[in-house]
């Protein structure tokens, strides 16, 4: 079986594993969110210091530092602990900490060939982007894979360890010291006159204030706790080939599977300016209209973070029905997790679509490319079903299948821009974008059903979707006429348009969960399992007093 379920597996059988799987299970899913909320919404205040070509600027290289976080967040530490588990569960001390020296010296061996490939390739790189003045900025942020190493094997360790505490406060200062460091930099160096590309470089050394903060927080909980990381002199694991095969083959897996929208950026990265730029557009234009299609990359991931949170809370139970071999709880689980991941991403990315020119204005100062972005925010609904989808299969110990789909995709991605990209500019992105994720969704529906025979949920549900979707719709779009009317008469557009985004969020998300609430397309039971469940039960029951028992 595979590492997932062995790990459950080695934490059921500790007596006193339950309660501390949960309690390290909920500082992670904290941990993540807040990270995940900080990454979402510094890029808006960085946006409004630099305008749109800067943070096309800023856009074109994060994706290297978004690969260097999943490698060391969400890939080899998952694994590392793994091997610290197993080692412990024999009750060998020392041979956890061989394992994590180990897999310490075998990813500085992986982190400094990232590094050189990077560092040495940015020529190459910035040449392929179609702008040679990013080599300095791709060389700088090649150094952030020169700390994947401290931070995945004491991550690693940590967990393995069952204390996750460590593994949450690194991630939490790592961000906070990057997000901090970020807007002052770009903040002092835009008013002392310096070029977009000195911004962006003062911006992305973040990634590294960042790393480091995160790599002291991790030494200092060793000091804290006093622990030594080995005793006498070290030497390879007995086993070190088996570690390091595990941590390349199931790490990268892994790693694959949570950088999906980032693997999408990337090829946006390397080709869609290029593509602009060489179909005749004049490259100040391009780099404008570049940075303009990146500002949908916050509303993605403000709309993902309600479906992690949904996903790391339902999916664990699949993975607990399928250790105890209950098919009907892990169809009956996978289920809602599907019903609710629908709900969110359908909701959101309606929603956002509705509200989208005051909410372009009221983050981003005016409501450029509101259609483009518009479209981009259909990434919302494809993206909670893929981080579903791969939450289960990797639940029931189908790791390396989502990787396989995802990579799928990517090629999709990057052959749709090439067609699409010189026809329709920018549309063309957010096209292929949609294209290449509706592709995954569909090869891991296949997937899913194959494995168990799914009910991909009944017409009623849809029914009952559509419907609450309309309500919103018709809601919201009258407030987009008030809207526009307001500001013909000569309301200031921004602060109108904050007043409308806001407002639209609550009063369109209000009329959609009742009307929802009201065609009962969950339970009682299946509402108990959100976070604040018994106070959904308690509007459900308030609103519908006669509620069907399923």
């Amino acid at each position: 079986m595979e590492f997932y379920i062995e790990r459950q597996e080695a934490l059921v059988r500790k007596q006193y594993s339950s309660k501390q799987f949960l309690k390290g299970a909920m500082i992670l899913t904290l941990a993540a969110l807040a990270t995940k909320i900080l990454s979402a919404v510094y890029r808006v205040p960085f946006q409004n210091i630099v305008g749109d070509i800067g943070f096309y600027i800023y856009q074109q290289v994060y994706p290297f530092y978004g690969i260097a976080i999943a490698l060391s967040t969400y890939g080899f530490p998952v694994i590392i602990s793994k091997l610290v588990a197993e080692k412990l569960e024999e009750k060998d001390e020392e041979g956890a900490k061989d394992v994590a020296l180990t897999s310490f010296l075998f990813l500085c061996i992986v982190g400094l060939i990232w590094f050189m490939i990077i560092f040495f390739g940015a020529g190459v790189i910035a040449e392929w982007m179609g702008d040679p003045r990013l080599a300095p900025l791709i060389q700088v942020i090649s150094l952030s894979f020169l700390l994947l190493p401290p931070l995945s094997s004491l991550r690693g360790y940590y967990q393995g360890k069952e204390n996750m505490l460590p593994t949450a406060v690194s991630q939490v200062a790592e961000q906070s010291i990057r997000v901090v460091t970020i807007l002052v930099f770009s903040t002092l160096l835009m008013a002392q006159g310096h070029s977009l590309y000195m911004v962006g470089n003062g911006a992305l050394f973040g990634s590294i204030t960042g790393g480091i903060a995160g790599v002291i927080v991790l030494i200092f909980f060793l000091v804290l706790k006093k622990e030594r990381t080995a005793s006498g002199i070290f030497t390879l694991s007995k086993d070190y080939l088996s570690i390091c095969k595990r941590l390349l083959k199931d790490g990268t897996a892994i790693c694959v599977s949570a950088m999906l929208l980032i693997l999408l950026q990337f090829i946006d990265s390397l080709n869609v300016y290029a593509l602009l730029t060489a179909s005749g557009m004049e490259e100040a234009l391009a780099k404008k209209l570049k940075g303009i299609y990146d500002r949908g990359q916050p509303f993605v991931q403000i709309g993902n973070v309600v479906s992690t949170a949904i996903s790391l809370t339902i999916v664990p139970l699949v993975t607990s029905a399928y250790i105890g071999k209950k098919e009907s709880l892990v169809r009956e689980y996978s289920q809602l997790s599907l019903k609710i991941s629908i709900i969110i991403g359908f909701a959101a990315s309606l929603g956002l679509i509705n509200l989208i020119v005051p909410t372009n204005t009221m983050l981003f100062e005016n409501a450029a490319g509101s259609s483009v972005i518009a479209v981009f925010c259909m990434s919302i609904f494809f993206s909670c079903l893929i981080l579903t989808f791969a939450g289960i299969l990797q639940g029931i110990g189908s790791i390396y299948y989502p990787a396989v789909c995802i990579i799928a995709g990517v090629v999709l991605k990057y052959a749709g821009n090439a067609i699409l990209v010189p026809i329709f500019g920018t549309m063309g992105a957010s096209l292929a974008t949609i294209s290449s994720l509706a592709l995954i969704t569909i090869l891991m529906i296949v997937r899913l059903k194959k494995i168990f025979p799914i009910r991909l949920i009944d017409y009623s549900y849809y029914k009952t979707l559509f419907v609450s979707g309309a309500a919103m719709t018709l809601v919201l779009q009258g407030l987009m006429l008030l809207y526009g009317r307001l500001l013909t008469n000569g309301m200031p557009e921004r602060i109108t348009a904050v007043f409308f985004s806001i407002g639209g969020v609550f009063i369109g998300g209000a009329v959609f969960i009742l009307v929802l609430l009201r065609g009962n397309v969950l339970s009682q039971e299946e509402l108990g399992y959100l976070p604040f469940g018994s106070k959904w039960v308690r509007l459900m029951e308030k609103f519908q007093p006669i509620i069907k028992r399923r």
